[in-house]
């Protein structure tokens, strides 16, 4: 089975797995999620490849992380992420990317990114669910936060956290890559 299809078989079951359990009906996670009725319907089918913000704005709602929602297989309580399944859920055509490192549900979601992202390219958030905090360290080049509409430059070797409950967009105005390493923790479902 192709990763994509895989991962979209994971994707449904998941969905559906952790909507039952928290007693959500298609409608009630959708108005959570902000997404429609029919995607949900779609995605817990396999019949679509959803972008990353409907994982996002989903996982968000179920408070879970994406670790979880794509997850093939219940693993051990150690699980090693070889370098070659890290999965990749954003990219451009310029070279910027981002992948899913690790994560786990602790006691909401706690996930580690790897970003890079090529001169002039931005990748822009939502907000999340209100007690979300982002902790980034730049590797490489500088980074131009925006938090809220207030751009926030963070050099190679810096780091920042910030509460991540309002819109975010992650810059690269300089003219090298910016390399970084991002860690998300969403509160858990009450």
């Amino acid at each position: 089975m192709a990763d994509l299809d895989l991962l979209n078989q994971s994707l449904a079951r998941n969905v559906k797995r952790w909507r039952n359990e928290r007693g959500f009906t298609l409608d009630a996670l959708a108005a959570r999620a902000g997404v429609s009725r029919g995607m949900l319907i779609q995605i817990e089918q396999a019949r679509t490849n959803p972008s990353i913000g409907t994982v996002v704005k989903i996982g968000d709602a179920l408070g879970i992380s994406i670790t979880t929602l794509l997850d093939y297989e219940q693993g051990p309580k150690v699980r090693i992420v070889p370098a070659d399944q890290a999965v990749r859920l954003w990219h451009t055509d310029a070279g910027s990317y981002n992948r899913l490192l690790a994560g786990t549900e602790a006691p909401g979601p706690l996930e580690m990114w790897d970003w890079r992202l090529m001169p002039g390219d931005h990748s822009p958030s939502d907000p999340h669910p209100a007690g979300t905090v982002e902790l980034v360290h730049v590797t490489a080049g500088e980074l131009t936060l925006t938090v809220d509409g207030e751009k926030y430059p963070v050099p190679a070797g810096s780091s920042v956290s910030f509460e991540a409950n309002s819109a975010h967009t992650y810059g690269n105005e300089g003219q090298a890559p910016v390399e970084m390493i991002m860690c998300v923790s969403v509160p858990g479902v009450r």
